[in-house]
């Protein structure tokens, strides 16, 4: 039996799903100056980065965007390789799905090397079901899925365009 593939936000729907996301960054970041988007490598930056050029357009708040690059089958081989110093930062961990929450709660892992002042996750679809005690703070779309369902997240040109269920 082949899996139908069912398109679940399409440009316009991500496009006002992601505005939302960035209203509500501000939203909980309002009493900050600064705040450091970090992008986990693949479309999850993608996401960050459309995050920060909203975030830019509709709030006095100062953005910095950074890539976090994980390895999603070892994910105790991430790489911290910027130079952003995050004592006493407000971060927001930005990835495109919350699956089992693995990949986020080990990028968190790596983060925890800094004296933050605050961190959100932010994901653009959120599946219910983890395998990790993950819980995202801000979600653009939450779907519920069986675990052999596959959420697919197309990106092109630093564009989020399409998000499909398989």
């Amino acid at each position: 039996m082949t899996k139908k593939r069912v398109l679940i936000l399409d440009k316009e729907r991500i496009a006002f799903k992601m505005r939302r996301m960035a209203y509500e960054i501000w939203e909980r970041n309002s009493d900050e100056k600064e705040i450091v988007l970090i992008g986990i490598e693949g479309s999850g930056n993608v996401v960050a980065k459309n995050l920060t050029a909203i975030l830019g357009e509709i709030s006095p708040l100062k953005i910095n965007h950074i890539t976090f690059t994980i390895n999603k089958k070892s994910p105790m081989d991430y790489v911290l390789d910027f130079d952003t110093n995050l004592n006493d930062k407000s971060i927001v961990l930005v990835d495109d799905v919350a699956n089992s929450g693995r990949t986020l709660m080990y990028a968190l892992h790596g983060l925890l090397s800094y004296n933050l002042k605050k961190a959100m996750v932010a994901v653009l679809v959120d599946r219910k079901h983890k395998s990790f005690p993950i819980a995202c703070d801000i979600v653009g779309h939450t779907v519920a899925t069986t675990l052999q369902d596959h959420i697919e997240v197309v990106t092109g040109a630093n564009k989020v365009k399409a998000v499909y269920l398989e």
